[in-house]
């Protein structure tokens, strides 16, 4: 699986750990700072994201698929999605976006994604490795030591967040965070916790995280104009097309079952479940997860429960 498959498919916490400590410090490199100036408003782009919705006779679930990180100009949020989100009493995320939230992914970034003290990440490298490492960090403006200090998982999920930033995605503008914003008093909850999100990463054996580093040293390159092209596909509520682009590199079975698979598997049982709970309920979660196959939604026909796509 490459690593803007698993970026765009696998875990909200991505779009937040631009803002953790120690991923935070780097947003002073020159090419971070070049990339913060004053650039033209872009025009305008009018979306159509995909929405789906399950329903009986006294409960409403709304299923929206995700960007976690979005470019400016995109305007989603349309009369379909007002109009189902506004009715909701309940927004569910994958993970708490929310001030609290984020508060707690600084402190488990800093518990699981650092070194023990002595240990540098470059230390952990072949010299052939350090050398393709270091010319990835070259490419987006960094000394390498600038990530000595974070796990090899740690430090490739910064390689594929920072190429974005630097070049016009950002998670304020991801709509989980749109969202959260335009209803602050809305009742909100959860699928997952980050702590079980960032453990898919953080249990990984040493030598998948560094594999999984020079992966993402390797596609510096790739990433942002990997993700435009998911994110087309996304604008245009075309969720075949973008489980196509987003399988393209899924090539490690046991990684999709644990990344993709498995939760999808456990977020249709919760939907069944929250099915016999009165009321309406705005789910937004990544929209790899409602694409392709093995999607939320196949898991919930199996079920015997359908869903119906919002038009």
């Amino acid at each position: 699986m490459t690593l803007l498959s698993l970026f765009a498919r696998a875990a909200a916490p991505l779009a937040l750990l631009v803002g953790t400590p120690a991923i935070a410090e780097t947003q002073t490199a020159p090419a971070a700072e070049a990339a913060a100036a004053t650039k033209p408003a872009p025009t305008p782009i009018k979306a159509k994201p995909a929405l789906w919705k399950v329903s009986d006779r006294d409960t409403t679930i709304y299923l929206f698929g995700t960007v976690h990180v979005l470019p400016e100009g995109i305007e989603w949020f349309d009369k379909r999605i007002a109009k189902a989100f506004d009715a909701s009493d309940l927004l569910v995320t994958e993970i708490r976006m929310d001030k609290a939230g984020e508060a707690e992914l600084v402190k488990l970034t800093q518990s699981k994604g650092l070194l023990p003290p002595g240990t540098t990440l470059r230390s952990l490298l072949t010299p052939d490795q350090v050398a393709t490492y270091s010319a990835a960090m070259a490419k987006i403006g960094f000394p390498p030591e600038a990530f000595d200090p974070l796990k090899p998982w740690l430090a490739g999920l910064t390689l594929g967040l920072l190429p974005l930033t630097q070049q016009g995605y950002s998670p304020e503008s991801g709509v989980e965070k749109v969202l959260l914003a335009r209803a602050p008093q809305k009742q909100t909850g959860a699928l997952e916790t980050a702590e079980f999100q960032l453990g898919i990463f953080d249990g990984m054996t040493r030598e998948a995280q560094i594999a999984f580093l020079i992966e993402a040293a390797d596609g510096v390159d790739e990433v942002k104009p990997t993700l435009d092209r998911m994110v087309a596909e996304w604008v245009k509520g075309d969720a075949e097309a973008l489980a196509a682009v987003m399988n393209e590199g899924m090539s490690d079975p046991a990684v999709a079952e644990a990344l993709l698979y498995s939760r999808n598997a456990n977020w249709a049982e919760w939907i069944d479940t929250r099915l016999d709970t009165p009321g309406t309920v705005f789910i937004a979660v990544g929209a790899g997860h409602l694409a392709g196959d093995k999607s939320v939604q196949v898991f919930l026909r199996e079920r015997g429960i359908k869903t119906k796509r919002v038009k």
